[in-house]
């Protein structure tokens, strides 16, 4: 693994080399970040962050399999191997645009030739038949009996639960059925984020990310939109409240958040202001003990089914706040099945929602949400008096969470593509023998096995991170390369079916359906590398 490593370090030295080179671009005299001159040189951080991340993916795995098997040692020379290609090939577009010289980007000899052996198609073909000989099997997962056990729960749970509905919520756009929603309240599933003193799963006294992470992998494995989101409203909310909620508050709603009851929505995306927080303009104005709610959201996933609503509105007009002029509410509100609902307030205030038609990601629905004078109490503000211009940091801290929980919905979509990418090698024939016998197909199952678990570590490595307190930009930079690769292996999943991989009938359309909002939710796949991920680089460099 020795040698591998030295690949990535080289390659991740040229990444640096290129950043600290940016930021001489960017920089103002006092060291500061100009936003404007950033803006000028979008394409450049944007390879840099994509880089970033694949390095950071190299090097996880790379660490994941220093002690364990031969497949999983494959598995991280392979990806690192991939990783140090894709990284120089991506800077030898332009090289100057990222400071650097033809030269620095030429492998030497000894290190090319690695490369160039590492990924010869004769090595990648006999990883592909292997990895389909073991069912799309990659070897031990690194989790500790705990974590193994719960994720064979929840897998259990989808296979037996989940998965027999999931094609029926998918091409009906069905709202998740109560056997899935029955059967994870029983199982704790939504107290996942909540500390056991106040009724969830989650130790008093450490942070447990692998736990959460693990289950909504299973979940999303059997179906993303029916059961893999479901935890990540509560985990939102919950985040929201122990950062910043009054102790009252806290024990009032994270016990039946636990519950299940009510159920979560999240609303903060605004029409005309998707991921720019900062400058949403719903208003909340101040009324007799509360607040007065006018303007729009959208994109407010499960908002119908939901019993309350996490919402951000702007409190204080002045609009040259930015982030500090916004609040974040608990909206109560009664329970809708169907795909739009009307709540009517006695003194005259208004809540419609209507469900927009998607593609894919059906289950949950997502809404566009109007409020007309909606009246909030006061003691539904999170924080209280204390929380009133506080709503923006509140809610980034329930977000990463939701992102690190993204990469794993990604992991698990990915898992399940590859699984029936596998399967369908081995039974379709083309041509006289199984379409998996061909070199192109084993080449193509051994790129997406190496990139699944590639995607897997980097996903636990950043949970740990995160129970240590730190991780906020590594959430971030997960998201962004797990998305990118769900998007990509599910595309190849639904290509080995051929034909059948169109048709509705075969779950290969829905996988790659669902695993395209990934890199869309969450943060987009744009705002992550630019505005999270490349300012938190410019800023460490």
């Amino acid at each position: 693994m020795n040698d591998y490593v030295r690949l990535v370090d080289d390659v991740d030295a040229l990444v640096h080399k290129a950043l600290a080179f940016l930021k001489s671009q960017v920089a103002k005299n006092d060291g500061r970040i100009d936003g404007e001159a950033l803006d000028q040189h979008q394409q450049a951080l944007f390879d840099l962050s994509v880089s970033v991340a694949e390095v950071e993916a190299a090097r996880c795995l790379l660490a994941y399999a220093e002690n364990r098997g031969e497949l999983e040692q494959q598995l991280a020379a392979t990806f690192a191997a991939e990783a140090v290609a894709s990284v120089r090939g991506r800077l030898g577009r332009a090289p100057g645009d990222h400071g650097l010289s033809p030269d620095e980007l030429v492998l030497s000899d000894a290190s090319g030739q690695r490369v160039s052996d590492t990924l010869a198609a004769g090595r990648l073909e006999a990883l592909g038949e292997r990895l389909a000989r073991l069912g799309g099997d990659l070897g031990a997962r690194g989790l500790d009996d705990e974590h193994a056990m719960m994720a064979d729960t929840f897998r259990q749970f989808g296979d037996r639960v989940v998965a027999p509905r999931a094609e029926s919520v998918h091409r009906e756009d069905l709202l998740v059925p109560d056997e899935i929603l029955h059967g994870l309240k029983e199982l704790g599933c939504f107290g996942l984020s909540v500390p056991a003193r106040y009724g969830g799963l989650l130790p008093d006294d450490h942070e447990d990310s692998i736990g959460m992470i693990v289950v909504t992998e299973e979940l999303s494995r059997s179906s993303l939109a029916a059961a893999g989101s479901l935890i990540t409203r509560p985990e939102i909310m919950a985040r929201a409240l122990l950062e910043g909620g009054t102790e009252a508050q806290k024990n009032h709603w994270l016990p039946r958040i636990a519950q299940g009851d009510p159920l979560c929505g999240i609303a903060i995306t605004e029409p005309d202001y998707g991921s720019d927080v900062a400058s949403m303009r719903m208003r909340a104005t101040p009324g007799d003990d509360g607040w007065i709610l006018s303007g729009s959201k959208t994109w407010c996933t499960f908002a119908g089914k939901s019993g309350v609503l996490l919402l951000l509105a702007r409190t204080d007009p002045d609009l040259s706040l930015g982030h500090r002029g916004l609040t974040l509410f608990m909206v109560e509100k009664p329970a809708f099945d169907g795909h739009e609902f009307e709540v009517r307030q006695e003194g005259g205030g208004k809540l419609t929602g209507q469900a927009i038609a998607t593609v894919g990601y059906r289950g949950m629905h997502s809404f566009q949400l109007f409020f007309d004078d909606f009246f909030v109490p006061s003691s539904h503000v999170v924080g209280e008096g204390q929380g009133v211009g506080r709503g923006f940091y509140m809610t980034m801290r329930g977000f990463m969470g939701g992102r690190i929980q993204t990469a794993a919905r990604a992991c698990g979509v990915m898992q399940a593509a590859f699984e029936r990418a596998v399967i369908y090698a081995g039974e379709r024939k083309v041509f006289g023998k199984p379409v998996g016998d061909y070199q192109l197909t084993r080449t193509k199952l051994a790129r997406m096995g190496v990139y699944l678990a590639a995607a897997r570590q980097f996903t636990y490595a950043v949970g740990r991170l995160m129970d240590q307190g730190q991780g906020q930009m590594e959430a971030s930079l997960v998201k962004l390369f797990a998305c990118k690769a769900a998007e990509w292996i599910t595309r190849e999943a639904m290509q080995i079916h051929g034909g059948m991989g169109y048709a509705e009938e075969t779950a290969a359309s829905r996988y790659w359906l669902d695993a395209r909002v990934l890199s869309i939710f969450e943060g987009t796949e744009e705002t992550l590398a630019l505005k999270v991920v490349g300012r938190s680089l410019m800023e460490r460099v």
